[in-house]
Order: C-alpha cells, then sequence, then structure tokens
C-alpha cells in the first residue's frame, strides 16, 4: 500500500510540473509574441510617418467591432440563413414583391442606424486630419467612416451606401431615411415618387455590376500610394482585391490587418492578426 500511494504521489508529481513546464512555456511564447508584435506594429507606424500618399481600404471586420454583423464569415448573417443571400439578389429582388417588402423590414432594422464608429474608425480619421490619407477605399455599406469624421470626397465606397436609395428605373436617389418614414406610414413596398419605379438601397447587389468609375478610381488610388494598408477584408473578391497587388506593384509598402489568412499575405511587407480597433490607434 505504501509503495502503492508513494508511485501515486511520484506520477502526480511528475504531471504537475509537466502541466508547470507548459504552462511557464506558453507564458513565454506569449510573451514573445507581444514583443514581436510590437516591434512590427513599431515598424508599420514608421513606414506610415514617412509616407506621403497612405491609402487604406477597409472591409467587414473593421465594422464588426461597431456591431455591424459579417454576412460570410463563420457566424455570418448568410452563413447562419443562406435564405436571406436572396434579399440581396438583384434577380429575386426584382421580380418578387415579396422580397422586396422583407428587404424593406430588414433596411427598417439595418444597425447602421445605431452604430457608432469605433476606434479604428477614428485612427482613420485622424491620419486624414494629418494630411497623409490619400484615398479610403471600403467594401463596406454603413458609412461608418464619414460618421467618424473622414470627408466623403475622400471615401470610395465600392459597393455603395445604405444611406441611399436609388430608382432602378429612372435612376432618381435620394436619402434612405426619407424612403423609412414611408415605411413607417403604412407602405410596405414604397415606389418611386416621380416614376412609379423600384426602389432598392444604394448598393450592389448580387447580379449586379459594380460601377466601373468608382473600381478605376479606386484601382488607381492603389496604384498611386507609396503604403497601403488592407483592414478587416478576406481580400478574396475581385476586383478590389488586386488592389492589393496595383499597389505592391508600383512599389509601395503594403500592411495587412486582418484576424484571418489572405491570398496576399505572402507578398505583404507587413502581416498584423491584432484586434483592429486596438491596432490602428498605434500605426495611425
Amino acid at each position: 500500500m505504501l509503495e502503492s500511494s508513494s508511485l501515486s504521489l511520484a506520477v502526480h508529481g511528475k504531471s504537475k510540473w509537466r502541466q508547470d513546464h507548459a504552462g511557464l512555456r506558453r507564458q513565454r511564447q506569449g510573451e514573445r509574441r507581444i514583443v514581436k508584435t510590437d516591434a512590427l506594429i513599431d515598424k508599420v507606424r514608421a513606414w506610415v510617418g514617412e509616407a506621403e500618399r497612405v491609402v487604406v481600404l477597409t472591409g467587414a471586420g473593421i465594422s464588426t467591432e461597431s456591431g455591424i454583423p459579417d454576412f460570410r464569415g463563420p457566424q455570418g448573417v448568410w452563413t447562419r440563413d443562406p435564405e436571406a443571400e436572396k434579399l440581396s439578389d438583384i434577380r429575386y429582388y426584382m421580380a418578387d414583391a415579396e422580397i422586396r417588402k422583407k428587404a424593406w423590414q430588414e433596411r427598417l432594422v439595418h444597425p447602421a442606424w445605431e452604430a457608432q464608429p469605433n476606434a479604428g474608425h477614428a485612427a482613420i480619421a485622424g491620419l486624414e486630419r494629418r494630411g497623409k490619407l490619400y484615398a479610403l477605399i471600403t467594401q463596406n455599406i454603413d458609412g461608418l467612416h464619414q460618421k467618424a469624421g473622414n470627408s466623403p470626397e475622400r471615401v470610395i465606397e465600392v459597393h455603395g451606401t445604405v444611406l441611399k436609395v436609388v430608382c432602378m428605373s429612372c435612376g432618381w436617389k435620394g436619402p434612405m431615411q426619407e424612403t423609412l418614414v414611408r415605411l413607417l406610414t403604412g407602405e410596405d413596398d414604397p415606389p418611386c415618387t416621380l416614376c412609379g419605379g423600384i426602389l432598392k438601397s444604394d448598393t450592389i447587389s448580387f447580379g449586379q455590376n459594380l460601377v466601373p468609375e468608382v473600381i478605376e478610381r479606386a484601382l488607381r488610388s492603389a496604384a498611386e500610394a507609396d503604403c497601403f494598408i488592407a483592414v478587416g477584408t478576406s481580400l478574396q473578391v475581385y476586383p478590389i482585391a488586386g488592389a492589393v497587388s496595383e499597389a505592391k506593384a508600383a512599389g509601395a509598402r503594403v500592411v495587412i490587418v486582418n484576424a484571418e489568412p489572405t491570398p496576399f499575405d505572402n507578398i505583404a511587407d507587413a502581416v498584423l492578426r491584432e484586434p483592429i480597433g486596438k491596432t490602428l490607434p498605434r500605426i495611425f
């Protein structure tokens, strides 16, 4: 019995030593990672300081920290409810009044109305105030960059904006809030007041072409950058993902700030996996 107890204590002691040793090893690895990340952030901040034309590309990742849900991510709206994707498909939208009615109800409670810019948005706005921001290309439709203080003429919205409506017949555009008031007064599929055509948010739906002039401006801006920073985007949607290659080919420093790997990590000068709201204030 004594030998058994002694053996048990020895095994327990050895197991505890291994656990403690593993914990210490993880702690040291974490400390080394922090030091490495801090050094990389310092380097990126120096690049931004040296640059004259900083171009920033933002995706859904910067707005999720403000409560705007991602659509394609693991917990994205369309991932959890594939049927919801129909509301953003131009074929279904134009052909089915019931789809349009559902889409209008979704717009009525869109998180963009209550969302506030986070520290990442504020940092980019600060970059513009310093005279460093050459262009801000965004895949987001929520208008948070403008709300944070970026000037509208500096922001290139490649997927449009939920803050406006557009008539699919005559091309008239107007404020989204005015159309939402019509919903609150009883209309469920409000038509254009000029021609009676179908209205939708001024965003690019599935099946719609991107606006060539907008894409051309975005890619041209990337090619004119001396520092290009992609933030919160998977860089998998073309043609705008090609902005990274445009910037790199023109000799710009390329920095990627994103939680997950991207297809362009291998050509980036720096890749940061840290939270956007904590990282951008440190590099801008």
